[in-house]
């Protein structure tokens, strides 16, 4: 080695840290830090890497204090004690699944579930043995008569994907704790900001990170929070053993949205509101679902568990407008066409149900689902009066 163009000390200096002082240095960001591989003081610490708990650092994989940062701040706002972070949204439910129900087993899912569940509950779960009951979304208590000693999680959603029904959480919670069921909720629509699902007896709490948490529609991310340590334990087993992770870099994206939260929320929450009440003054628009409104079905339950209502919420056309609906949607000049929803940037995506209901009756025609971003709400309404007046033909 001695014709190496590289002096022994330099190469060893290259992928060696000095120490440096800390001292005075205190920043309000949290750090970046990235690790595949993770060192130990010495070989009996390594040895004994997975014997201190599923919070200890063994691998990159499993977390670094980035993503211990974020999950500790979510589960601050969801009232947990155990949260983790997963690479979507989807991830975090189907995970909650596959931990929790084994071949021969049932889980409960309300029919106005996100599609991609009820594409995984067809394609896969019905291969691995598990049944999948669909179950009416406003069933409430008489959930009681679905839990067979069968069943082993009931899944929820409120508002539900697309047509905004509402759940009654503490009741469905009640019934299912009576025989021993745990149950999830899928909270994304609320965050904790509006809605804290565990506060109402839910034992598992679900939130797809990628939409309004980290809010810039620049990320993927989902997470998981419980107060349980015996379901803790199952599903953060089941993270492990399935090779999840989450970039650091993702995860401080989603902690510094978590700053602004507050402020979009509130932003697109009544901005959309306001919106909602403008389009039900609409000829060619048959109703617009939003459980903020009084006369939704679901607004007295919504009233009595959300303190708010985010910046999301539907419309159905008249029959006779759908012809003109993709012509309605160009029409507007800042809402763009496009999936997921709670970022910056207004959306509107024309939905489809054909297919994603089985229990209660899905619209025959097109859903339009608008997602609120940070635009002034003079520019949306003038949005909205040229979506309106090519919907009506004029």
């Amino acid at each position: 080695m001695s014709d190496f163009p590289i002096r022994a000390e330099d190469m060893t200096a290259c992928v060696t840290l000095p120490p440096i002082s800390r001292e005075g240095f205190r920043s309000v960001s949290v750090a970046v830090e990235r690790a595949s591989t993770i060192v130990f003081p010495d070989a009996a610490a390594y040895a004994a890497r997975n014997d201190n708990g599923h919070g200890a650092y063994s691998y990159g994989l499993h977390g670094t204090p980035t993503s211990r940062q974020l999950e500790a701040q979510i589960a601050a706002l969801e009232g947990g004690t155990h949260c983790m972070v997963t690479p979507s949204g989807l991830v975090a439910i189907t995970l909650a699944i596959l931990s929790l129900v084994r071949a021969g087993e049932t889980v409960l899912i309300p029919d106005t579930v996100y599609p991609p569940v009820r594409a995984f509950a067809h394609r896969m779960l019905a291969g691995l043995g598990v049944t999948v009951v669909y179950y009416d979304p406003t069933i409430g208590s008489r959930i009681d008569a679905l839990l067979g000693p069968e069943v082993r999680l009931v899944l929820t959603e409120s508002p539900g994907s697309t047509t905004m029904e509402i759940q009654d959480l503490p009741a469905i919670a009640a019934a299912a704790k009576a025989r021993g069921i745990p149950t999830a909720c899928d909270n994304s629509w609320a965050t904790p900001l509006f809605c804290k699902p565990l506060a109402l007896g839910i034992d598992i709490s679900i939130e797809a990170v990628s939409k309004y948490i980290a809010g810039h529609s620049d990320l993927l991310m989902g997470s998981i929070t419980t107060s349980d340590p015996e379901l803790w334990d199952r599903l953060r087993t089941g993270f492990k053993l399935l090779g999840l992770g989450v970039s650091p870099d993702d995860c401080s994206l989603a902690l510094r949205g978590l700053q602004s939260l507050p402020l979009r929320l509130a932003h697109a929450g009544s901005i959309g509101l306001a919106l909602a009440g403008r389009l039900q003054t609409c000829p060619a628009v048959a109703a617009v679902l939003h459980p903020a409104l009084p006369q939704f079905s679901g607004h007295d339950i919504w009233k009595r568990d959300f303190t708010g209502a985010s910046g999301v919420f539907s419309v159905i056309p008249v029959p006779q407008a759908a012809p003109r609906v993709s012509r309605a949607l160009e029409a507007m000049q800042h809402f763009s066409i496009g999936a997921s929803w709670g970022g910056l940037h207004s959306i509107v995506a024309p939905m489809d149900l054909t297919g994603n209901r089985t229990v209660g009756t899905a619209p025959t025609g097109p859903v339009i689902r608008f997602s609120v971003g940070g635009e002034a709400p003079e520019a949306l309404a003038a949005d909205l009066d040229a979506f309106c007046a090519v919907l009506e033909g004029l």
